[in-house]
């Protein structure tokens, strides 16, 4: 039988302070969740540091406002699930899972315990909602260059270590200068947003889409080798062409030009980024609206 506790909202500090005092009498753990801002290591340390008093098997922890899922351990029938809000805020879904049913004693417990882990949670929030406004373009809403080269860096060593594929998907908006000389920058910022919302509509959840600088647009594809990234550069560049933009009474046509390339043992970042980035040049000089592959 699956047992679902629900809702657990703790609202300001009096509410959290009175809790926070009674949890330390049996665990010492608020310090141990001061000790990182990233949302894996809070729970994991939250789990490991209950796990005596309240003993289970497996947790789930899941954020939409951060796309992200968390899993450990093992699933099972039995669960007990809180979503966590302070002031609120969403902080996002815990579920703890075992084989036997949590009793209401437990869930008292677990609901005290609980409350050591809101504020750390909520630091996490912050800090993370500032990384992902840092590397956010604004116009377009996909990751900035920063981003790309904070991201390149840990998935080319990822990658060489795991001995998995890795593939970069260059695009450059045709004739992007003609699109501000004729109907103006807010035609061009409007096209780039929307270009950006073309690009992240064909991906997969696992691509990674970058605005590289100017019209320029770079995706990372995890676990895919030089065809598939061929397959998704083509059906990017189909994509645009097929669509159309309105702008005022004026039909602006877009398309792209791509250039692929896949990692090498030997490849550096700059050699890994070069190989795709004179592709789609060439791509460029032989006609545009065509993709080309890395030499």
């Amino acid at each position: 039988m699956k047992k679902e506790s629900s809702n657990l909202a703790v609202i300001g500090n009096s509410s959290f302070q009175a809790s926070k005092s009674a949890n330390l009498h049996h665990y010492d753990i608020s310090s141990a969740l001061q000790s990182t801002l990233k949302f894996d290591e809070l729970i994991t340390i939250f789990s490991n540091k209950i796990q005596a008093l309240v003993p289970h098997s497996g947790f789930v922890y899941s954020n939409e406002a951060f796309a992200l899922e968390i899993k450990s351990g093992i699933a099972t029938r039995n669960s007990c699930s809180y979503v966590l809000n302070i002031e609120d805020q969403a902080l996002g879904t815990l579920k703890l899972m075992r084989r036997k049913r949590f009793d209401k004693t437990e869930l008292q417990q677990l609901e005290t315990l609980l409350c050591c882990l809101i504020h750390p949670l909520r630091n996490a929030t912050l800090y993370q909602q500032a990384i992902k406004m840092a590397y956010t373009d604004p116009l377009t809403k996909c990751n900035n260059r920063a981003a790309f080269d904070d991201t390149v860096d840990r998935e080319i060593h990822l990658a060489l270590r795991n001995s998995n594929y890795l593939s970069v998907i260059f695009l450059d908006i045709d004739h992007f200068k003609d699109i501000n000389d004729t109907f103006g920058h807010a035609c061009g910022d409007i096209a780039l947003a929307t270009t950006g919302k073309w690009i992240k509509d064909c991906v997969r959840g696992t691509d990674i889409v970058f605005r590289y600088g100017g019209e320029e647009f770079v995706i990372l594809l995890n676990n895919t080798n030089l065809h598939g990234a061929e397959l998704l550069a083509e059906r990017i560049r189909n994509s645009i062409e097929q669509h159309t933009l309105s702008y005022g009474m004026e039909i602006v046509n877009l398309t792209v030009s791509l250039g692929v390339s896949t990692l090498r043992v030997n490849d550096t970042v700059e050699s890994f980024i070069k190989r795709a980035d004179r592709a789609m040049y060439r791509a460029k000089k032989n006609g545009r609206n065509q993709v080309n592959l890395g030499d």
